[in-house]
């Protein structure tokens, strides 16, 4: 149990059976009447952001997130197999957990692996990944009011856009979060 004096982020809330993080909070004491907490919340598993007030010093009950450095082994079909660094347990994890992380999920790539009673609830990749371009065009010289991208198929078969210089076999640096190009990786 944690009252709303313990709030920061990240922590995980047990509510109506379901797990909550807390992604911001803000305490509000205002000229008339008792302080609040503000707080904006995520669903662990749906990952549906919500806005909650609790009044202040109200107790609410936590659950315990054990994160985990893991590393992305294979793919088996139906799920992705990890392997935990410290005692080398496998773990499956599906696809609705990794929450669309597996377009840049490359084999030997060290993850964190967020567990609740040994079910994993979500996978954090690194912020950045460096991956290969399997396919583009080339790109075609004048034209630069569209303002200079094109489609590129990755080495994980990710689609993600891209400058008109970048050529196939090209190593770039994406944002594992929302699959931007931020640049170039010299070899």
């Amino acid at each position: 149990m944690a009252t709303t004096a313990d709030f920061k982020n990240g922590l995980v809330l047990r509510m109506d059976n379901q797990l909550w993080q807390i992604q911001e909070f803000q305490h509000v004491k205002p000229g008339k009447g008792p302080a609040f907490v503000r707080t904006k919340i995520k669903n662990v598993l749906s990952g549906k952001i919500v806005d909650k007030t609790f009044n202040a010093g109200v107790k609410v009950e936590t659950a315990t997130v054990d994160r985990r450095d893991m590393t992305y082994l294979y793919n088996d079909g139906s799920d992705f197999v990890f392997m935990d660094s410290e005692n080398y347990e496998q773990v499956p994890v599906s696809p609705e957990t990794l929450g669309g992380g597996e377009r840049f999920l490359l084999e030997n790539m060290k993850v964190q692996v967020a567990m609740h009673d040994g079910t994993p609830l979500y996978v954090e990749l690194p912020v950045t990944v460096e991956v290969v371009v399997a396919q583009t065009d080339p790109g075609v010289q004048g034209d630069r009011s569209t303002g200079g991208t094109k489609p590129a198929t990755l080495e994980t078969g990710a689609e993600i856009q891209v400058p008109l210089f970048i050529n196939t076999g090209d190593k770039l640096k994406v944002d594992s979060r929302d699959g931007n190009y931020l640049g170039r990786v010299n070899s």
